[in-house]
């Protein structure tokens, strides 16, 4: 299906700073516990706390981007992330790097993502019918899916032949084309003038709870999210540290199980032609809750590391069908002129519970042990599907 060719434009821009930050998948962890030498808090931390101060950065800003035009915004929000993010290899270089800089860069680095994916959420919904929405947002949950299956083992072999420098340089320049990219669009912007009713800060959270479908949604996002990237900085601490798996395993661990992520995609807009969005999303919201508990049975090796690349495949073909349609759930029940300010809702409270869990699980580690913690969120993750929405 032709979606034409603006959105082509994004798509592109899309994918290639999607490419580019996943080729430095796990970077900043590295960084902190090679060159560093972090303790597992300290790691939980540096995600943790960028994560958090981002989205509280952010909070004032759904307003402001909805007023906006969507494409200056989307530019100046790439332009931010490659100053912030080049920072890192100079310093690095220079010998003068510290773990307050990772944070900081995190912090600022997460500000620019929020803002950016508010402003291309709105921005998707006003250049593509709404009955082509799922086909679109397939298409951007499979560009994520095949980078996350490329990039990090290209990612973690540039590592061990040039050190976490390029890689973190690459992912700067990437989104100096994705600036490129969306400069070429040529179509109308959107822009939403906003009541003063409609303008206060916590508008886009009053509509997520006002609306039955959505608030359940956002609830169960919220726990799954948490959940599943709480255990992110503790299985770079078990894999890397304490199982001294090679930066290359690592990221094959992660990475080729991606490729699930991308059948998902391309099958989620035929399933639900067959099998009816409801059905589809519940199955898959149950699935992707139940397969994270098999994390708890990594050890150390070849057989750790098959573990980890089965339990993510299955879990990431749960996602790869999930997303797309609660992406397309959340446009199609959102008014325009309230998307950026409903996204960027969205998306701060998902940074903010990720940050939340990765503290939590980052004292839990340290008061036990990186895999005693992740299987603790393994068995939570059984409860999140009595959030999602009933039958309807």
């Amino acid at each position: 299906m032709r979606l034409g060719r603006d959105f082509g434009r994004l798509w592109s821009a899309y994918a290639v700073s999607t490419y580019g930050t996943l080729l430095a998948f796990g970077a900043f962890p590295l960084i902190a516990v090679e060159v560093l030498h972090s303790p597992a808090f300290a790691v939980s931390l540096l995600s943790a706390g960028g994560l958090a101060a981002a989205a509280v950065a952010a909070v004032p800003l759904g307003p402001w981007i909805d007023r906006r035009a969507k494409r200056p915004v989307l530019v100046g929000m790439d332009l931010v992330r490659f100053f912030a993010l080049v920072s890192v290899p100079v310093a690095y270089l220079l010998g003068v790097l510290s773990y307050g800089q990772l944070l900081v860069v995190s912090i600022i680095s997460g500000t620019a993502g929020i803002v950016f994916t508010a402003a291309s959420g709105a921005y998707l919904k006003h250049l593509v019918q709404r009955d082509h929405l799922l086909t679109a947002n397939g298409r951007f949950e499979g560009t994520t899916w095949v980078a996350t299956a490329t990039g990090p083992p290209l990612g973690g072999a540039l590592i061990g032949l040039l050190g976490p420098a390029v890689t973190v340089a690459v992912d700067a320049v990437s989104f100096l084309f994705s600036a490129l990219g969306i400069l070429r669009i040529r179509g109308s912007d959107v822009a939403s003038a906003g009541s003063r009713r409609e303008s206060g800060l916590l508008a886009g959270w009053r509509f997520l709870f006002g609306e039955p479908v959505l608030r359940r949604l956002f609830l169960n996002s919220m726990a799954v999210g948490g959940l599943i990237m709480a255990t992110g900085p503790l299985m770079a601490v078990l894999l890397l540290g304490e199982y001294q798996f090679p930066a290359w395993q690592y990221g094959l661990a992660f990475g080729l199980p991606s490729l699930g992520g991308f059948a998902g995609a391309r099958l989620s807009p035929r399933l639900v032609a067959r099998f009816g969005r409801d059905r589809v999303l519940r199955v898959t919201g149950w699935l992707r809750s139940i397969f994270p508990l098999g994390l708890a049975f990594t050890q150390p090796g070849v057989p750790g590391l098959l573990t980890v690349i089965v339990v993510e495949g299955l879990l990431i073909v749960c996602m790869g069908v999930f997303n797309p349609i609660n992406a397309t759930e959340r446009l199609e029940r959102t008014p325009a002129g309230q998307a950026a300010r409903v996204l960027s809702a969205w998306s701060i409270s998902s940074k903010l519970s990720q940050a939340g869990c990765m503290v939590v699980w980052g004292v839990l580690a340290t008061l036990t042990s990186p895999l005693a913690a992740i299987t603790v969120s393994g068995v939570l993750l059984l409860a999140t599907p009595l959030l999602l929405p009933r039958r309807r």
